[in-house]
């Protein structure tokens, strides 16, 4: 297929290329930033709408919702070049709420919306092994089906409405928060009573507390490798979709709550554009370990 592709940042660009990868066509609208290795490997245009013109399939990976609109539905945006029949796919994580709104707009125009936001940070971008969280019609995923599989591995049609993926990864998000909170509040107490973290998270790697984010994300606290990754500021921008859906619903997401506070320290101490491992440092401050405030 012909796949424009907008979006081609730390989690974009691998995927654009696996996708070229897997044989098909790949189209890109021009950017300063757009690495030799892209432009090697694809139809360079000048904007989004040309993108959209060329392309069967259109697919976004942007940071945010104003974003993502920006990119649809901007001058020069994807919704001027698109004609009956083409698909549009966003993967990127937004608000499941504006979703609805760009799938029934991008409709109007005769084309499918499928939301896809995926999991899996640039680890798996690079390697092809995405989680993938589908929202959309049937008919679509079905079309689509092949490019996610060039994409990711855990491929997961989570609901026929629009919005329904991006749902899907606002759980997520929630999940993986709290789970790196409690992985560094573990490593921080080992480490203040006197044993040696690395060993610790050895030991329970083998036991019922194993989890993807104690293989990963403990090994970068020890480390102090915080380089992205997942940006912090972007972690917080999902739990902020999270504790806004809450509270339209009239429910409470205490431990949420803390995780997004617990961002807020380290985006305080100069952290935003730390991995989101880096959480470690509001917890490390509050111990009062000397060197919580060394984002370096």
């Amino acid at each position: 297929m012909k796949i424009g592709f907008i979006g081609l940042g730390i989690m974009g660009r691998p995927m654009a290329l696996n996708l070229r990868a897997a044989g098909h066509e790949l189209i890109v609208p021009d950017r300063r930033s757009l690495t030799d290795e892209v432009r090697a490997a694809a139809l360079v245009v000048s904007d989004a709408a040309h993108v959209a013109e060329q392309a069967d399939v259109v697919i976004v990976m942007v940071p945010d919702t104003p974003d993502v609109e920006q990119v649809l539905f901007g001058a020069h945006g994807v919704a001027e070049g698109l004609h009956p029949g083409k698909l549009v796919i966003d993967m990127s994580s937004i608000s499941p709420i504006a979703t609805k709104g760009f799938a029934q707009r991008i409709g109007k125009l005769g084309c499918d919306y499928l939301d896809a936001p995926v999991s899996g940070g640039e680890v798996g971008a690079k390697q092809a092994s995405l989680t993938i969280m589908v929202g959309g019609a049937d008919a679509a995923f079905e079309r689509a089906l092949p490019l996610f599989q060039a994409m990711g591995k855990n491929i997961t049609h989570v609901g026929s409405e629009a919005g329904a993926g991006q749902v899907c990864k606002v759980c997520n998000q929630i999940i993986v928060a709290l789970n790196i909170q409690a992985v560094g509040e573990a490593l921080t107490f080992a480490r203040k009573a006197g044993a040696d973290p690395a060993k610790v998270r050895q030991a329970l790697m083998g036991g019922f507390a194993s989890s993807r984010i104690l293989e990963v994300h403990a090994e970068r606290m020890i480390n102090r490798t915080f380089n992205p990754g997942f940006r912090i500021r972007l972690h917080q921008k999902d739990l902020n979709l999270a504790l806004t859906a809450a509270r339209e619903m009239g429910m409470a997401l205490p431990n949420t709550a803390i995780a997004q506070q617990m961002f807020s320290v380290v985006t305080a101490l100069g952290g935003a554009d730390q991995d989101h491992s880096a959480l470690v440092r509001a917890i490390e401050t509050m111990a009062g370990e000397n060197d919580a405030n060394d984002l370096t």
